[in-house]
C-alpha cells in the first residue's frame, strides 16, 4: 500500500484535536460513566420529569462522546468521503422507514423514549447513532487485522461482524431501558433474531460505502498520530456494557468487554496521554 501523507491542518482542527486530547478522560470515562447512572436513574423512575429520558441531555451526551471520531477523521474528509457520508445518513433514514413501517429487516419494533425531534416517524439524530457503529467498527477493523486488512475478501466481512457485534451489545441494553420494543419479544433478551439478520444486510451496504469513501492508507497514517480516534468506542464499551451489566445482560455485557479487550490490544488505553 502506498504510503499516506496527511492533509494540512488549518487552526480549526488543531483545536479540535487539542480540545478532545486534553479532555479525553472526561469525554471518554466520565461522559459515559454519567450517562448510564442517568439512563439508569431514568428506567427506574427515580429522575423526575423533565430530567428523566430527558431526549436533549441525551443528544448533547452522545454528541460529546462522538467528538473524538469527528476530530480523528476531520483531516481526511474530502469531497469523495463528504458525499459517501451524505449517501450513508440518506441510507440509514431510508432503511429506517422502511422498517417502521413494514417490519423488515429488523422485525416489527416501536420507540418507546423519546429520542429527539422526529421526521416522518424518524428520530432526526439517527446517523449520530449508527454511523458512528460502523465508523468504530471500521476504525477498529484496520489497527486489528494489520496487513490483512489489505484484501478486502477479508476486511469486510470482519468490519461488517464487528457492526453486527456492537448491536449485539447496544440493542439489548436499549430495550431494557425502553428506548424501543419489538412487538413479538424476542430470544435475545427481547430482540427478535431476526433483528440482527437485518443488521447483517444493513451493516454489508453501510460497510461497502464507508470503505469505498474513504482512503485507507490516509486512516491508517491518522491513526498512527491519533490516540483518541477510538475514545468514543471506550464510551460505547463503558456505556452500554454498564447498562447490561445492571440488568443482567450477561452475554451482551461480555460481548461488551470483547470490545474493550480488542481496543486493548490496539493499545487505545493510555489515558490520559495524547
Amino acid at each position: 500500500m502506498a504510503e499516506a501523507t496527511l492533509p494540512a491542518r488549518g487552526p480549526v482542527q488543531r483545536r479540535l484535536d487539542e480540545l478532545v486530547a486534553e479532555n479525553r478522560f472526561v469525554i471518554a470515562v466520565v461522559f459515559p460513566a454519567v450517562g448510564a447512572v442517568t439512563l439508569l436513574a431514568s428506567a427506574e423512575g427515580l429522575l423526575p420529569e423533565p430530567l428523566a429520558f430527558n431526549p436533549y441531555f441525551l443528544l448533547v451526551g452522545i454528541a460529546v462522546m462522538r467528538l473524538p471520531l469527528v476530530a480523528g477523521v476531520a483531516p481526511l474528509v474530502t469531497r469523495r468521503v463528504a458525499a459517501g457520508v451524505a449517501v450513508l445518513c440518506a441510507y440509514t433514514y431510508a432503511i429506517e422507514a422502511v422498517g417502521v413501517r413494514t417490519g423488515w429487516p429488523y422485525g416489527r419494533f416501536e420507540y418507546g423514549v423519546d429520542l429527539g425531534p422526529m421526521v416522518a416517524d424518524i428520530p432526526a439524530a439517527l446517523p449520530l447513532f449508527f454511523l458512528p457503529l460502523v465508523g468504530n467498527a471500521y476504525l477498529l477493523g484496520l489497527l486489528l487485522l494489520g496487513d490483512a486488512a489489505d484484501r478486502a475478501a477479508v476486511r469486510l466481512p470482519a468490519v461488517v461482524l464487528a457492526v453486527v457485534g456492537m448491536d449485539l451489545v447496544l440493542d439489548p441494553a436499549a430495550v431494557s431501558l425502553g428506548f424501543w420494543t419489538y412487538a413479538a419479544g424476542g430470544a435475545y433478551y427481547g430482540v427478535p433474531l431476526s433483528n440482527y439478520a437485518g443488521w447483517l444486510l444493513s451493516a454489508t451496504v453501510a460497510v461497502v460505502i464507508l470503505d469505498a469513501a474513504f482512503d485507507r492508507a490516509a486512516l491508517l497514517a491518522r491513526l498512527e498520530t491519533c490516540r483518541f480516534a477510538l475514545d468514543d468506542l471506550v464510551s460505547f464499551v463503558l456505556l452500554w456494557g454498564g447498562v447490561n451489566a445492571y440488568f443482567g445482560n450477561w452475554a451482551a455485557t461480555a460481548l461488551a468487554l470483547a470490545y474493550g479487550y480488542g481496543l486493548w490490544r490496539a493499545d487505545r488505553f493510555d489515558f490520559p496521554s495524547r
